[in-house]
């Protein structure tokens, strides 16, 4: 699970890289046009695995994990004649996207355009992606209709032109794809064009220190596009204290819960993820897997050799585990469930698989 954090310059883009990840890195080090990445990852916090652990003392106690890539580099018209390779590259790789846009106003930090303006940035941004995804569809279409033209595979290529086309039609009109409802099947086979603006977003409104909604500074963008308000710099300042230091500073300025804890939650809601866990003597971990899945796909998520010999499960919810003390307790009152390969994972299950191969 990897999510990319983007935005213009002096956006405030690293200085929440750093709020979310602890890290301490410079936030004037991205030059415009030029790709710079950093990756952390985060562990998930989840009141569930502590008393899990102490439940069976195991050996290693592993929490669910989500990277954060801190992308620099992008620009206003930097996707005029398309957008380079290391930076679709590089954004192709990533499972959704942080878009930071700057709400905050600093004689210190001035605005690269003069004035502050979320709604024109976030635009501004918003557009480069359009016009990178309009380019190479373009460019299938082109090549599509030339290949048709001298003959080669022209009913498959004839089938992908008609998928095509209103992906252009989309884009053309400032529609992003996700804002399409393109079946599961075909977004899958799309994936190796690495659509941008097929991809999640979650939009991170960056304010001044006066606690404010986002939906002052940004109207709402697309269907699929949630939007918060972080207090960016005061965040990053929580990121570098110890836990004790970290309250009282939250409760002095009115933060309820740190903006890595919530941008995490969002994080899953944005991907479709949830949690299940696997304990023992060995092991008590979280697993992140997609909300919907089955019990066979999930114990693919352990090792492939349990998923190809899945013959059942066990599951038991953590809550109810948590609360009658033990797997033995679980199975004497019958809050141990056997589960065949179909059956849906739902948040916070348990699992032991039983396999053969």
């Amino acid at each position: 699970m990897k999510l990319g954090l983007i935005g213009l310059p002096m956006s405030g883009k690293t200085t929440i890289f750093n709020a979310l990840t602890g890290a301490n890195r410079p936030t004037d080090v991205a030059v415009p046009g030029k790709l710079d990445v950093q990756i952390a990852v985060v562990n998930v916090p989840d009141p569930r695995l502590e008393p899990l652990a102490a439940m069976f003392n195991p050996r290693k106690v592993v929490p669910a994990q989500v990277a954060y890539a801190d992308i620099g580099g992008l620009a206003k018209g930097i996707s005029s004649g398309g957008l380079s390779g290391q930076f679709r590259t590089e954004l192709s790789q990533m499972d959704g996207f942080l878009h930071v846009v700057r709400a905050f106003d600093n004689p210190s930090v001035p605005h690269p355009d003069g004035s502050v303006d979320a709604q024109r940035d976030l635009n501004t941004l918003d557009t480069e992606f359009l016009l990178a995804d309009l380019m190479i569809v373009e460019r299938r279409i082109e090549k599509l209709k030339e290949e048709m033209a001298r003959g080669k595979d022209r009913a498959i290529n004839a089938k992908e032109l008609e998928q095509f086309e209103p992906l252009k039609a989309a884009l053309e009109s400032e529609t992003p794809l996700r804002d399409l409802d393109i079946p599961l099947a075909e977004q899958r086979a799309m994936r190796g064009y690495g659509f941008l603006t097929l991809k999640p977003k979650l939009v991170l409104v960056n304010i001044g220190e006066e606690a404010q909604p986002a939906e002052k500074f940004i109207a709402s963008k697309g269907q699929h596009i949630k939007t918060m308000a972080i207090q960016g710099a005061l965040e990053a300042e929580i990121g570098q204290l110890d836990q004790e230091e970290a309250a009282i500073f939250m409760q002095e300025y009115g933060i309820a819960q740190s903006v890595r804890d919530r941008v995490i939650h969002e994080s899953y809601n944005l991907l479709h993820i949830q949690t299940f866990f696997t304990v023992g003597e060995d092991e008590v971990r979280a697993w992140p897997h997609p909300i919907g899945a089955t019990a066979q796909k999930a114990a693919g998520e352990i090792h492939s050799d349990l998923q190809r010999g899945f013959i059942r499960a066990e599951i038991v919810p953590a809550t109810v585990l948590i609360e009658l003390g033990g797997l033995t307790e679980a199975r004497r009152v019958g809050k141990l469930r056997q589960e065949g390969k179909e059956y849906i994972m739902q948040d916070g299950d348990v699992m032991d698989v039983k396999f053969n191969v």
